[in-house]
């Protein structure tokens, strides 16, 4: 793959000694294991494939053995075995920053209007207002994302395009008829962002509704309409506070899940983030790429649920962190 029609069994096998690629199974795995991980060992001699090129690497040394050295640097992904010998870490560093701006949008787009409509469908609850909203909540959980996507790109992007003026496909940057300039076309982060943010946005009306139901009946709120709070105030000063633990353990998970989930949508919509580049990458074998990426996903997912855990204490002061 990565010598493409300069391949010969000579730079095969100078590509494997490089790579390690020659090395058994295991010894492949520990290596990449002491790629990755910020404090490593390398060998002093070039002949070796963990020599440590402080060309290519920043790294700090610590300290000096007979044979080897141990630095500190950045985890080393490795590099792409189909984008000429790009770097895992430089490839994410340009599309992250994608993802995580249409994730952010997404979210941002569910928990208000998904917020909203779970208080209204509290307040109406069994009325004809709080019925639709059930059945637009149970239509936004059952059908997949990608077949959203593609709906929302036919018919806003195509069908009422000159309304609209959206298109079918786009990401957040695009370069000038001349490849000099990038330019930022926010208006094409509204289709993705919206279709990723159908189902959170589902789930969060569901579970606000049968939270605030349960609430509103808790002994502490018939208090407060014995005292002869409004039910505005009753309903902001005590009840939706307490009702957004369910809501908070939502939001954690489909935030961390949009950084994986939002494969099929950015690719649906040429949405230059990592989960476009993962299909990519998928589709060529590039397993360098694929690994960088599933990393970089699970560490966020990782942080993410740690900093719920320190919101939850917040919101609750039953809950004491261990």
């Amino acid at each position: 793959m990565m010598l493409g029609q300069n391949e010969s069994e000579e730079q095969v096998a100078i590509v494997k000694k490089k790579y390690g690629f020659d090395l058994p199974i295991t010894y492949q795995y520990l290596y990449y294991l002491n790629d990755l991980s910020p404090l490593s060992f390398h060998a002093s001699t070039e002949d070796h494939y963990t020599y440590l090129n402080t060309d290519n690497y920043k790294a700090f040394q610590l300290v000096k053995l007979e044979n080897a050295i141990v630095v500190a640097k950045l985890p080393n992904f490795r590099d792409s075995f189909q984008k000429n010998g790009k770097s895992v870490a430089k490839v994410i560093g340009e599309t992250l920053p994608n993802t995580i701006i249409l994730a952010v949008a997404s979210i941002v787009i569910a928990i208000a209007t998904g917020l909203f409509l779970g208080v209204i469908a509290a307040n109406y609850k069994d009325t004809f207002i709080d019925q639709w909203l059930q059945v637009f909540s149970t239509l936004g959980m059952s059908v997949p994302s990608f077949f959203s996507a593609i709906l929302f790109a036919w018919f806003f992007g195509y069908v009422i395009h000159d309304i609209t003026g959206l298109s079918m496909s786009g990401s957040l940057y695009v370069v000038d008829d001349f490849g000099e300039k990038k330019m930022i076309v926010w208006k094409n982060l509204i289709l993705p962002a919206l279709v990723l943010g159908i189902r959170p946005l589902a789930v969060i009306l569901q579970l606000v509704r049968s939270s605030l139901l349960e609430v509103l009946q808790q002994d502490y709120i018939r208090t407060a309409k014995a005292k002869g709070l409004t039910k505005s105030k009753i309903m902001q000063k005590h009840a939706l506070k307490n009702a957004l633990n369910p809501v908070i353990t939502a939001v954690s998970g489909w935030f961390a899940s949009m950084l994986a989930g939002a494969v099929f949508v950015e690719y649906i919509f040429g949405w230059n983030g990592i989960g476009k580049e993962l299909v990519d990458a998928l589709n060529t074998l590039d397993l360098p790429i694929i690994m960088g990426i599933v990393l970089v996903i699970a560490t966020m997912f990782l942080a993410i649920n740690s900093f719920v855990d320190v919101v939850y204490a917040w919101l609750d002061p039953k809950i004491r962190l261990g």
